[in-house]
Order: structure tokens, then C-alpha cells, then sequence
């Protein structure tokens, strides 16, 4: 029997491209009413071009005021995907305050907005809802060049586990999914380098990195009732990476 979110509202976060993208049109396709949020507006047209009933919001995470009046007036959600996230990949001896600043307020900061305002009103509703944050398999293994994005992602792995001890009695569930590369615009950036990638590639057993749809695959059950015991935990698509 196929998953279905008839009826249910679903947030999903950067959602423009790559892996939030194909989270939004999956989820669209199992009936559930998408509102797609990214700062690029160009994006989130293209999507909505090819499926018109998607709402479209444009809001840069960075700025928290903006951001949570946003998401406030959007109303009620029956489930969040915070998928939105940035990678500035450096040297640890050449991370800057600003790219710990920029990183740290869409890769934590943002998904704690968000997910207050959201989680609020599920509680006021008495909704069992759900969220997923989008992980990295770097929040558990040192990465070259990944200081301050393996850090960010850390703390949302520790932020996800709070969130699930305190939402938990609400009927909340909270969960992470911790992809390895998966080969999207953003990971373009730390990973296109061919020597690079093949190093990377044989410390995974099965020898290639993530399709977007893997992780979509992995998001849409944590969303749905097939996960109904599942809560607080971070869950590697990444072939066996971690396992090594």
C-alpha cells in the first residue's frame, strides 16, 4: 500500500532545488498540500510551473524577525521538513567568524525558528505532527574542509534529540535523516574535484555516493504512520559510511 498524505499540510524548507525539491514533489504526489519556502524565488517559480497547486514563499532564513513572521502567517502545519542549508567548505585554518556566522544561522538557527513556530501551533491544535531535519553524515565523521559545516549539522543532530525529548509527550515526533554527499547543486561545491570524490567514494561500502531519491525515500516514511514509534533519532543514507 503507497504512503498517502491526503489532506495533511506539509512545510518544506529549500525547497527550490536538489533534495528539497524532490521531498516537496513527492510528498505533493502523495496528496499532501505543499508550501515551499527558499530565498530564491527564480527556484521555487520553476517548481511551481510544473506543479501550480504548490505555494511558493521566498523568505532569506538569515533574518529571524522576517522569518518567523513569515512562517507565523502561513498558519497550520501537520509536518516540517527543514531541508534549507548552506556549505561554505574551508580549511580549518582559514574559517572566518563570518562563515561560521552565516552557516550556523541558516544550518541551526533558522530550524529552531521555524520549528518553534510550527511546533506551537501543533501543540495548540493538538495536532500529532511531525518533523524531519535535514542532516549530513559530516555531523558524525571528520570531512576535510567541512570544520564549521560538520559542526553546524552536530548541532542540529543535538538540537533534533531536544526537540524530540520535549515535543515527544506532545505527540510530536522529531527525527533527522544524515545523508552522505548526494551530488546536488550545494554539494557540488565540496565534492566536485574528481580525486576528491573517488577518495570519498571508496570509504563508502557500496561504492557511490546518495540519489536525491534515497533521501526522499527515507523522509517520506519517517513522515508517515509507518514511523509511529520512531522518534529522536538521526538516521545515516550514506552505504555503510558510518559503519566502517
Amino acid at each position: 500500500m503507497e504512503i498517502s498524505f491526503k489532506g495533511k499540510r506539509i512545510l518544506v524548507t529549500g525547497a527550490g532545488q536538489g533534495i528539497g525539491r524532490g521531498i516537496a514533489v513527492e510528498l505533493w504526489r502523495a496528496g499532501a498540500n505543499i508550501v515551499a519556502l527558499s530565498r530564491t524565488r527564480s527556484h521555487l517559480e520553476t517548481l511551481q510551473s510544473e506543479y501550480p497547486s504548490i505555494d511558493i514563499i521566498d523568505v532569506d532564513l538569515a533574518d529571524w524577525e522576517k522569518t518567523r513572521a513569515v512562517i507565523e502567517s502561513l498558519g497550520h502545519f501537520d509536518a516540517l521538513v527543514n531541508n534549507a542549508a548552506i556549505a561554505i567548505c574551508e580549511p580549518f585554518l582559514s574559517c572566518t567568524p563570518g562563515d561560521f556566522d552565516k552557516t550556523f544561522d541558516i544550518n541551526v538557527k533558522a530550524v529552531l525558528n521555524i520549528s518553534q513556530v510550527v511546533a506551537r501551533k501543533m501543540v495548540e491544535n493538538k495536532t500529532h505532527g511531525v518533523i524531519v531535519n535535514i542532516s549530513s553524515q559530516a555531523s558524525k565523521a571528520a570531512l576535510k574542509d567541512h570544520a564549521i559545516y560538520s559542526a553546524s549539522k552536530a548541532a542540529l543532530d543535538a538540537l533534533t534529540r531536544a526537540m524530540a525529548l520535549e515535543l515527544g509527550p506532545h505527540g510530536i515526533r522529531v527525527n533527522a535523516v544524515n545523508p552522505t554527499v548526494i551530488m546536488t547543486a550545494m554539494a557540488k561545491v565540496g565534492w566536485s574535484d574528481p580525486v576528491k570524490a573517488a577518495e570519498m567514494k571508496s570509504k563508502i561500502p557500496l561504492g557511490r555516493f546518495g540519489e536525491v531519491s534515497e533521501v526522499v525515500n527515507a523522509v517520506v516514511f519517517l513522515l508517515s504512520e509507518r514511523s509511529s514509534m520512531i522518534n529522536g533519532v538521526e538516521l545515516p543514507i550514506d552505504g555503510g559510511f558510518l559503519a566502517t
